[in-house]
């Protein structure tokens, strides 16, 4: 039986009110918080969704093939109280379509009623990070100079991601004035145990563990996963190879202080099988295939990818499921870096810190990897 008037109405506002006051009380128990009309980040983030959601509708509305002008191409949509520049778009739009996203899922997720979330890091960068209501997509804030950096090497990024469809380069979904969009690594992350940053080093790379039975989400890093290993098995062999192949590529790029994002949970009973159906590995097999936009056959290292909502980053052990992908990927290493390798040279005799030569860098963290999966 259906009931309505305006006791029934009432009753059904306080039930929401009191469902989304139990959902905001969950998210700052996990270092989220939900940016409403009294959060000091609520304008900015409103012309952000705005501004996102102009945006990708002019892909939508412009579904044009690639060209190699559209590289360099720069839109500057004006709002009632701001403007957009958005770069490279239909680069970025080619790459989510690779990716077996719709603009329009890629739209409803970055611009729904639902407000953005803050997220607190523990990161010693003074970036600002935003995610989506559903949490599928990040939003970081970023300098006029990394923006620069990547949109001048967009081309031999997306080079590397035709070539190597399964790489753990965290791809970057779209480029605002300054502001970058992400697909989260961890997503969706509803039964995530440990979250780990990895960098290969020891200084600053301990992180106090949340307390006991506290859900307060605290993103560890490399003293706090020692004495533990990704247990892959036979999955083993393509992780140390991909990571290879990333970070020779980011040593091309002459970066460093890149980090391997790391998370896992356990398999639930039904998929601790590791016997799949002939129809389920002509679909996986599909999907593996598929996940590139190249129409030549140059890609290596595949996998068979999970029929899962983040297959890129999502790789399953006998017991364990694992997140991974490597991030931030804009620091160069230039004078000042060199000047800070050779401070904390003097400062950290006989240890490991994160600002060494890029080749350094690279096979310092091959080499964590190899030494942490098995």
């Amino acid at each position: 039986m259906e009931m309505s008037g305006p006791g029934v109405s009432r009753h059904s506002c306080t039930v929401k009110r009191r469902r989304w006051g139990r959902l905001r009380q969950q998210w700052k128990l996990l270092g989220l918080f939900e940016i409403d009309q009294q959060h000091e980040f609520y304008s900015l983030t409103c012309m952000m969704k705005e501004g996102l959601c102009a945006a990708v509708q002019n892909t939508i509305d412009n579904p044009l093939p690639l060209s190699e002008d559209d590289y360099t191409l720069e839109v500057i949509q004006i709002h009632k109280d701001f403007k957009m520049e958005t770069y490279a778009g239909p680069v970025f739009a080619s790459l989510r379509r690779s990716l077996g996203m719709t603009e329009k899922e890629y739209q409803q997720s970055l611009s729904s009623e639902g407000s953005y979330l803050q997220f607190i890091s523990n990161s010693k960068s003074k970036a600002d990070f935003f995610l989506t209501n559903d949490k599928r997509f990040f939003l970081k804030t970023q300098s006029k100079r990394e923006v620069r950096f990547l949109l001048s090497n967009l081309r031999i990024y997306m080079e590397h991601l035709e070539k190597y469809p399964h790489s753990l380069v965290h791809v970057v979904f779209c480029v605002q004035k300054y502001f970058i969009v992400m697909q989260s690594v961890f997503y969706p992350d509803d039964r995530i145990t440990a979250r780990y940053d990895i960098k290969g080093c020891e200084v600053s790379r301990w992180t106090a563990p949340a307390p006991e039975g506290s859900q307060i989400i605290v993103v560890l890093k490399d003293l706090n996963f020692e004495g533990q290993f990704i247990q892959l098995d036979q999955q083993c062999p393509w992780l140390l190879r991909q990571v290879e192949i990333d970070t020779a590529f980011l040593q091309t790029l002459n970066v460093l202080d890149y980090s391997l994002l790391l998370a896992h949970q356990p398999l639930h009973q039904d998929e601790l099988s590791q016997s799949l159906s002939f129809a389920t590995l002509i679909m996986r097999a599909k999907k593996s295939v598929n996940a590139t936009s190249s129409p030549t056959p140059t890609s290596q290292n595949r996998r068979l990818l999970p029929n899962f909502k983040n297959p890129l980053h999502v790789i399953d052990g006998p017991e364990q499921r694992y997140f991974i992908g490597i991030i931030d990927i804009f620091t160069v290493y230039g004078f000042k870096k060199r000047l800070e390798h050779l401070w904390k040279s003097l400062r950290h005799p006989r240890q490991t810190f994160s600002t060494v030569s890029p080749p350094a860098y690279c096979h310092r963290l091959c080499q964590w990897v190899q030494d942490h999966t098995k």
